[in-house]
């Protein structure tokens, strides 16, 4: 194996291993728990007036934030997740991208309560009810879809070589560390911009944006181990999945639902007709083995 290849794959291993640790599990959990209550706390204090000046005039005074700051780290979590899962599967890579969007729709269907006075009045909440309805609405459809999604996958290697197999999964492990680095790059970034009082972007949607890049390096790779027309098309269109996933998440209310569950079902569509391809590869894999067989006897009794 390359030794680049080599290096990647142990360093993404052990990264892995780590991340997967129960260890990790419950940490992350706690970490959770404990920034959602200090978050709680905080933002009672500052409607309190107990925060030292400027951090008081500039700490949200809605406790709602507590919801949204605890819900951004869980989709932090998810991405996280989503870049160990790269090496396992293109399509549940694909999966867990649904998976964070309708976690997304969740978060912004929360974001709306934010703006809202406490304790809650309708008149405040008639017209962004609908916005809550769609996107929450939204992330339960997808949340639904992707059970159809998960049920019809056909999973199978790109490669009967085991060589070539193992060198395209390191490939996977390679693309993943640079992902790594480049989430981690962009949080810090976005962390700093949010410490000093600087305009931030979307992390979200930034790295989504990462992800089409990735997802089109991922079809090219997978082009030195398989020609295959059907591979091919399948990991192309689930690129563009991702894309229409990056538009829902920068679409105004309603368009982005529409965008995101159009793209889930473009992606069981692709699903399915990939499964029709794979079924009849194997009937004429099994056509062809029964005509070598009936020729092989044959071949005996004239012997």
């Amino acid at each position: 194996m390359n030794p680049l290849l080599d290096f990647s794959q142990k360093l993404f291993d052990i990264l892995e291993n780590l991340w997967r640790h129960k260890k990790t599990s419950r940490f992350i959990a706690n970490l959770l728990i404990l920034t959602f209550a200090g978050s709680l706390i905080l933002i009672e204090m500052a409607r309190q007036g107990w925060l030292p000046e400027p951090l008081n005039a500039q700490f949200p005074k809605s406790h709602y934030y507590a919801v949204n700051i605890a819900l951004s780290m869980l989709l932090g979590i998810e991405i996280l997740s989503l870049i160990f899962g790269l090496s396992k599967s293109v399509a549940d890579s694909l999966g867990t991208q649904f998976e964070i969007l309708s976690l997304i729709f969740l978060r912004q269907s929360f974001k709306e309560f934010i703006y809202f006075d406490e304790p809650l009045q309708w008149e405040q909440a008639s017209k962004p009810v609908l916005y809550i309805l769609s996107d929450a609405g939204g992330g339960l459809l997808i949340f639904l879809l992707l059970g159809i999604y998960y049920r019809i996958q056909h999973h199978r290697t790109i490669t009967d070589d085991p060589q070539a197999l193992k060198n395209f999964i390191a490939s996977k492990k390679l693309v993943g560390l640079v992902l790594l680095v480049l989430f981690t790059t962009i949080a810090i970034d976005d962390g700093i911009n949010l410490l000093f009082g600087k305009p931030v972007y979307d992390f979200f949607a930034t790295f989504y944006t990462v992800l089409v890049f990735s997802d089109v390096l991922l079809v090219l790779i997978s082009l030195r181990y398989s020609s295959s027309y059907q591979v091919v098309f399948r990991n192309s269109a689930f690129a563009v999945s991702t894309v229409l996933i990056r538009l829902a998440l920068t679409a105004p209310p309603y368009y982005n639902v529409l965008l995101g569950l159009g793209s889930m079902v473009f992606a069981i569509g692709i699903t399915y007709a990939y499964n029709l391809f794979e079924t009849r590869e194997q009937t004429e894999k099994q056509l062809s083995k029964e005509i070598e067989d009936v020729s092989l006897e044959r071949h005996d009794k004239a012997k």
